[in-house]
Parts: C-alpha cells; structure tokens; sequence
C-alpha cells in the first residue's frame, strides 16, 4: 500500500514539474514576446517622431511660402494705390487738395474730440 501511494505521490509529483515546466516555458515566451514588442516600439517611435517632425517642416515652410505670397500682393496693390493716386492728383489738382483738406479737418477734428474725452474722463 505504501508503495501505491509512493508511485501515485511519484507520478503527481512528475506531472506538477511538467505543468511547472509548461508554465515557466509559457512565461518565458511571454518575456520574449514583450521584449520584442518593446524592442519594435523603441525602433518606430524615432521613425514616428521623424515623421512629425518632417510634417511640421513642411507645414512652417508651406506658411512662410503663404507669408511671403501674401506680402508680395499687398506690396503690389498699395504700390497700384500709390499710383492710382498720384495719377489722380495730376489729373484734378483742385479737387485733389479739397479732398485733402477736408480729411485733414476730419482727423484734426476727431483728435481734438478725443483729446478732450481723455481729458474729462
């Protein structure tokens, strides 16, 4: 009798190892697994960052390019301002100095009422 439950205690003994050994094979793999997960993350995330960085170039570099367009036009339509105006100045002289004149008188007028305002206030 001692000697069924000493092969039965022998045999449960074998198959706890081998799920012990199963397990610890599965654990094994697992660590693995990660590392290799973690490995393939730290290699992409350089590449990511790359990525991001090189559409943020891009972007900046895009806007300065629209900045520079924008400027450009503005330059040309006052310099067609200043142009359309000289030409109208040669062409009505008269009108061109009571126009003047009268815009003078305007904007002495609103600082003077501004002045004032500040001064009462």
């Amino acid at each position: 009798m001692n000697r069924t439950i000493s092969t039965e205690v022998n045999a449960f003994s074998d198959q706890a190892n081998t799920k012990v050994d199963q397990v610890a094979s599965a654990a094994h793999a697992a660590v693995n697994s990660a590392q290799a997960s973690l490995n393939d993350l730290g290699q992409a995330a350089p590449a990511a960052l790359s990525r991001a960085a090189a559409q943020v170039d891009d972007m900046a570099r895009r806007t300065l390019d629209r900045a520079r367009q924008a400027s450009g036009q503005v330059r040309d339509q006052v310099h067609r301002a200043g142009d359309m105006t000289v030409g109208y100045i040669k062409d009505e002289p008269v009108k061109s100095i009571l126009i003047a004149a009268a815009a003078g008188a305007v904007a002495a007028g609103i600082f003077s009422w501004l002045t004032r305002s500040r001064a009462r206030g």
